[in-house]
């Protein structure tokens, strides 16, 4: 199992590299289908991490708790209902909320008493272990973005 400190660091470093991704871009930018061929946008995307950071949260609170249900989840369905729910919603309250969740999945991870391996999981796959699934796709999106005549930063 890592230390705490190590999964803070991995979070942290992973956090900053999916922004950086996303400065490159302007917010029109952010609405544009074509990141996934399903129709996602990079507003699509920044809802999906917000709303798998809050349900990291959530276990994560369950975990603290003694509540957690280890049982599967259908992870297909959760994204569906995830995208629909955030899909028609404007880029400030999407981002808005992909931050509050953010912050509220460090904060319910550092009030654990201790780390267990379904906490560092639903931590680990919740943040760090997600932007680095997600960020070549938006790198190459991005660049894909930037490089079409009149479609600058």
């Amino acid at each position: 199992m890592t230390t705490r400190a190590e999964l803070f660091a991995a979070e942290d470093a992973g956090w900053i590299e999916f922004r950086e991704a996303l400065a490159a871009l302007s917010l029109d930018q952010y609405e544009l289908p074509g990141y996934y061929a399903e129709g996602w946008s990079v507003k699509d995307l920044i809802g999906h991490i917000g709303a798998w950071a809050a349900e990291s949260q959530c276990v994560l609170e369950q975990i603290r708790g003694g509540t957690f249900d280890d049982n599967p989840i259908d992870v297909d369905a959760l994204n569906q209902r995830f995208f629909e729910t955030n899909r028609d919603l404007p880029l400030s309250v999407v981002r808005a909320e992909a931050w509050a969740a953010h912050t509220r999945m460090l904060t319910e991870f550092g009030r654990l008493p201790l780390v267990t391996p379904p906490a560092e999981s639903w931590f680990v796959e919740g943040g760090a272990q997600h932007y680095a699934e997600h960020l070549p796709r938006l790198r190459e999106w991005a660049a894909e973005l930037l490089g079409r005549p009149g479609i600058g930063p």
